[in-house]
């Protein structure tokens, strides 16, 4: 490029002046603070949340629990009035931010609507005992604000809302009295969990519907619907059930890893392998495991040593493989 200014200006198509301003911008490109001002934005919302819970909980007894719903409220209130004044028309496709500010403003909104809700049932109990429809109200509107403004954060909160709904819905006194986490219940619920997301994920994309979606549900639903089958394997260790969840979870290991290629994504490739080697060696200790006495534990951390450096190796041929598909 500056090849060319030279010529232009060499023929006389480009004065002096215009040619040094041209040098000096080349010279001394621009910075671009793109993401530097997004962070900013980002921390200046966690500060301000942040700032405004730790001045109520020093001054509670001075303001009230009334004023400070209402502050709260307020500035919910006034976020969303906000985004609903200045969003662009809705689309089925990715629709861009009206502003840099947008995203921001939006999260400040959602946060706070969570917040209230929570403090509403903490300090009133408005919903009595009945904690899954106190988290459902804040996952159907978070999920309505994901899908109308077309935010990704918000979606992955109504996500994270979705497995806090299910999982209180079906055993609130377990999950919040006793953290009886290892129960068939709570096992079968977070795999119909990551069934559901996953097939949201395919939705969205053979729909054309929120297609850029398609990550966020992909991501969760994975990771939930492996380590459920994980669970209800340890959980069924010593019966014949533990067989077929090994088996289901290697059928679901196969499918992912098929869409993985298809759609050139390393990161699920990754997350396959991961997955499939903790099963295996899950098999391989219990395999083992009776031969502690004769040698057992040597063979152990032979198998382990050798089977790290062979996921290394398997991982760098896989992502070259991926590459070249």
């Amino acid at each position: 490029m500056n090849e060319l200014y030279k010529t232009l200006h060499a023929e006389g198509l480009l004065s002096d002046e215009s040619f040094e301003k041209v040098t000096a911008e080349h010279e001394l490109p621009l910075f671009h603070v793109h993401w530097e001002i997004k962070t900013i934005l980002y921390l200046g919302v966690l500060v301000l949340t942040g700032g405004l819970g730790l001045l109520i909980y020093e001054n509670i007894d001075t303001i009230g629990h009334q004023f400070v719903l209402m502050l709260i409220a307020a500035i919910s209130i006034g976020c969303f009035v906000y985004c609903f004044r200045i969003k662009l028309p809705f689309s089925a496709e990715k629709v861009k931010s009206p502003n840099t500010a947008f995203d921001y403003v939006l999260l400040l909104a959602c946060t706070s609507f969570v917040i209230f809700i929570g403090y509403l049932q903490f300090e009133y109990k408005v919903f009595g005992l009945n904690y899954g429809l106190a988290t459902l109200i804040p996952m159907l509107v978070l999920f309505f604000v994901a899908y109308w403004f077309d935010h990704l954060g918000i979606l992955n909160m109504a996500i994270a809302n979705m497995a806090i709904w299910m999982g209180v819905s079906v055993t609130p006194k377990q999950l919040l009295l006793n953290s009886d986490f290892d129960s068939e219940t709570i096992i079968y619920t977070y795999l119909l969990l990551g069934i559901l997301l996953i097939a949201a994920a395919y939705a969205t994309q053979h729909f054309k519907f929120k297609k850029h979606f398609k990550f966020s549900y992909q991501h969760y639903g994975v990771h939930v619907t492996f380590i459920a089958l994980l669970a209800g394997y340890f959980h069924y260790y010593d019966s014949m059930l533990c067989a077929v969840w090994m088996l289901i979870l290697f059928l679901f290991a196969f499918l992912i890893y098929q869409d993985a290629f298809k759609n050139k994504s390393f990161y699920f490739l990754l997350l396959v392998i991961l997955y499939s080697y903790i099963a295996v060696s899950g098999l391989v200790v219990r395999a083992l495991i009776r031969g502690l006495e004769s040698g057992g534990i040597s063979l152990l951390l032979m198998y382990f040593i050798g089977s790290g450096i062979g996921l290394i190796f398997l991982l760098i041929n896989l992502n070259k493989k991926l590459k070249t598909a």
